[in-house]
């Protein structure tokens, strides 16, 4: 059973860093930008650079703009940035099969070359992605700022990983789940409550993009 949400200030505005070769334009942005406006809370859902200094540059950029407390969800690789966020800027997170100590994995894509579907960027994964990860890698995180989101069939990065650096975390499990999260419209209430508000559940007929990553 997931318990409590900490007693905490309700977030000023929504901070969504998608996943590696995503996008703005992802469903899972547009699901966030959704759900937040039926709140009247600012949203920024910003479409990173594939660098990692770059893309949480920019991240640290939209903060400014979504008051004095945020709440900052990412997804994958977007986890992982979202957890810089949080540490550098004691703020809360929601994380989405966030991607842990991510230059392993990016170690094996060294010279592939990956199309975005979301801007029509072409670029390659150099040694510099890789150095830039492991520097920026945290040895520990705080776990009572975070809600984990594991799909226990991701195919991509293993839960057990995420599980045991944010042991202590508030924790979802979603069963037979995947890496994209395509259930993410059921969750959103969860997340929303991670920072302090309340968002009635989506009716069935608004779920149209839950088969879908990003």
């Amino acid at each position: 059973m997931l318990s409590a949400a900490p007693r905490a200030r309700a977030a000023s505005g929504v901070l969504y860093l998608h996943g590696f070769n995503s996008g703005s334009g992802s469903p899972k942005a547009g699901l966030m930008r959704e759900a937040c406006a039926r709140l009247g809370l600012p949203c920024a859902t910003p479409q990173l650079p594939h660098r990692p200094r770059a893309a949480l540059a920019l991240a640290e950029a939209e903060l400014a703009a979504l008051g004095p407390a945020p709440l900052v969800v990412g997804s994958s690789m977007g986890g992982f940035l979202a957890t810089l966020v949080a540490e550098h800027h004691d703020l809360p997170a929601a994380l989405l099969n966030p991607a842990v100590a991510p230059a392993g994995l990016v170690a094996d894509w060294i010279g592939q070359r990956f199309d975005n579907a979301y801007t029509g960027e072409r670029f390659a994964i150099e040694p510099a992605h890789l150095e830039e990860l492991e520097a920026l890698t945290p040895a520990r995180v705080t776990p009572g700022r975070y809600l984990l989101l594991l799909g226990t069939a991701d195919e991509t990065l293993d839960p057990r990983r995420a599980f045991a650096l944010y042991r202590g975390a508030r924790a979802i499990l979603h069963p037979r789940g995947d890496h994209g999260f395509a259930a993410l419209a059921d969750y959103l209430p969860a997340i929303l409550a991670h920072g302090g508000h309340a968002l009635a559940p989506a009716r069935q007929g608004d779920k149209n993009d839950r088969n879908h990553f990003g």
